[in-house]
C-alpha cells in the first residue's frame, strides 16, 4: 500500500509518545492502533503492524530495565516464557472464542484494576512477601494473560502488572520492569504467527518500531526514577481511558445492555 512520507512521519511522532507511555503504564496502543486506521490501514493490518511497534517498545523498555539490575531473572523469564507461548496459541484460536464476552468483560476488569491501584494502601517501591511461587505464578496468570493477549491484547500490561504486585509482591517499579518483559514475550509471540500470515506492513511498522524503541527508553527512566509517584497515578488513568475508549464502540455489548436499561 502507499503512505505519504508526512504520514509516515506522524506515526513515528505516534509511537515515540506512545512508546514512553507504554513503558510506564502500559496503554500505548490506545494511540497507535487508531492512528494506523486513520491512516488507511485494514483491521487486520493495523492490528500486526501494531504489534511489530508494540514489540519494539516494550522489548526496549526490557533491556532498560534489566541494565538497571530491577529484573529478577529466575522468576520472570519462566512467566514471560508461559505467556509468549500462550499468546500464540491465542492468536491461533481468534476465531474460536466468543469477542463479544471479552468486549463486555474486559472494561469491567480494567475499571476494577483502576480501582485497586486507586485505592490500594501499599503501593509503594518495596517488595513485599508473595501470595504464590514465581512458579505456580508461570504456568497460572502469566499464560492466562498471555493467551488473552494473543486473542485481544487491550490492557493485557495492566493486567500482568496486577498479578506481579498482588500476587507476587513485587514493588511498583520492579513490576513494572517484570511486566515489560512478559508483554514482551506475548507481543512476540503474536507477531509471529502475524508474520506468517503476511499481514505486517514492514516499512510502516519499522518506523514505528524506532519511535517506540526511542520513546521506551524514555517512559523506563522516567518510571525508575519517579517510581510509585509517576507509575500508579498513570496505572489508573490509562486503565480507565482503555475502558473508556473499548466502551465508546456503539457495537460493544455492555453499552447496549446499559443502554437497553434506559430505552
Amino acid at each position: 500500500m502507499s503512505i505519504e512520507l508526512e504520514t509516515v512521519a506522524g506515526l513515528f511522532g505516534v509511537a515515540v509518545v506512545a512508546g514512553a507511555i507504554d513503558a510506564i503504564a502500559g496503554g500505548g496502543g490506545l494511540m497507535t492502533l487508531p492512528a494506523l486506521l486513520l491512516a488507511g490501514l485494514d483491521p487486520v493490518s493495523a492490528i500486526a503492524t501494531n504489534k511489530l511497534q508494540g514489540s519494539a517498545g516494550s522489548v526496549s523498555a526490557t533491556i532498560a530495565f534489566a541494565r538497571r539490575g530491577l529484573i529478577r531473572w529466575r522468576e520472570a523469564a519462566p512467566a514471560a516464557l508461559g505467556a509468549g507461548l500462550a499468546s500464540v496459541a491465542g492468536a491461533l484460536c481468534v476465531s474460536l472464542l466468543p469477542r463479544p464476552v471479552l468486549d463486555a468483560l474486559v472494561p469491567v476488569m480494567l475499571v476494577g484494576i483502576a480501582l485497586y491501584f486507586a485505592t490500594a494502601r501499599r503501593m509503594s517501591n518495596e517488595d513485599a512477601a508473595a501470595r504464590i511461587t514465581p512458579g505456580l505464578f508461570a504456568v497460572t496468570l502469566a499464560p492466562a494473560v498471555g493467551f488473552y493477549d494473543g486473542v485481544f491484547g487491550p490492557g493485557a500490561g495492566s493486567f500482568y502488572m496486577i498479578g506481579f504486585v498482588t500476587l507476587l509482591g513485587l514493588g511498583v517499579v520492579r513490576a513494572t520492569a517484570h511486566t515489560k518483559l512478559s508483554n514482551a514475550a506475548s507481543n512476540l509471540g503474536s507477531l509471529a504467527l502475524f508474520t506468517l500470515q503476511g499481514a505486517v506492513i514492514w516499512p510502516v511498522g519499522l518506523t514505528m518500531a524506532a519511535g517506540a524503541f526511542l520513546g521506551a527508553q524514555v517512559g523506563s527512566a522516567l518510571a525508575v526514577r519517579l517510581g510509585a509517584r509517576l507509575i500508579r497515578p498513570l496505572l489508573v488513568l490509562i486503565a480507565c481511558a482503555m475502558a473508556l475508549r473499548l466502551l465508546s464502540n456503539p457495537a460493544n455489548p455492555l453499552r447496549q445492555a446499559v443502554a437497553g436499561l434506559f430505552s
